[in-house]
């Protein structure tokens, strides 16, 4: 195995902090805002999304010297709507409840761009396995950013989380979190949050 293609703990790591896809790189945005109004939601569409990273990046690697360059988009997109395909009959299968909360977000994970852009950019790149474990790490880094909307957006307009109740008899839910303008509220307070913390990471190295 050549230095290129040698998998070292950045290979997976990346894509939880360094290349976050949503508090760094703001890709997927769509699901993020649209599915995070409870920390279920949010997580079974995290899940979901590691799984077509991970096998869509596995057989992109696989075939990415069979594929021919003038097609490898479009072939790209047939893999990636195979496992789709695969993801939204397992939900609907495990949860018909969850399935309808998650609506159309699933078959809209052919088109997110987290998942062509790993394709393209990565698997085409790299080995079979070496995709797999950056695939892994970017489909737990988005989970992450899901569950870091999903949990806030539940506690604070339900008072409950993962549909139990975690809040006080005597706490009023504030209700906007669980609509649409209290994600944008919510993702905003995220990065926010982030850019700090990349900030002082900047000055502390620039001081030591």
């Amino acid at each position: 195995m050549s230095k290129s293609e040698a998998i070292t703990l950045q290979t997976f790591t990346q894509g939880l902090w360094k290349e976050n896809p949503v508090f760094v790189m703001m890709l997927g945005l769509c699901p993020v805002l649209a599915v995070t109004n409870t920390a279920m939601n949010s997580l079974a569409m995290g899940v979901a999304t590691t799984f077509v990273l991970v096998c869509s990046g596995f057989l992109v690697s696989l075939l990415r010297h069979v594929i021919p360059k003038q097609v490898r988009i479009a072939s790209y997109i047939i893999i990636i709507a195979t496992f789709v395909t695969m993801a939204d009959y397992l939900i609907q299968a495990i949860s018909l409840d969850l399935y309808q909360a998650l609506g159309a977000f699933i078959q809209l994970i052919v088109v997110n761009c987290i998942i062509l852009g790993r394709a393209e950019a990565y698997a085409s790149k790299n080995g079979p396995l070496k995709a797999v474990v950056n695939g892994a790490g970017m489909g737990l880094g988005f989970t992450f950013a899901l569950l870091c909307l999903g949990v806030v957006r539940e506690v604070l307009g339900s008072g409950s989380l993962f549909g139990l109740q975690v809040m006080p008899d005597a706490f009023q839910p504030w209700s906007i979190f669980v609509l649409p303008p209290g994600a944008f509220f919510v993702l905003a307070f995220w990065l926010m949050l982030f850019a700090w913390i990349e900030e002082r990471k900047r000055k502390g190295g620039k001081a030591a």
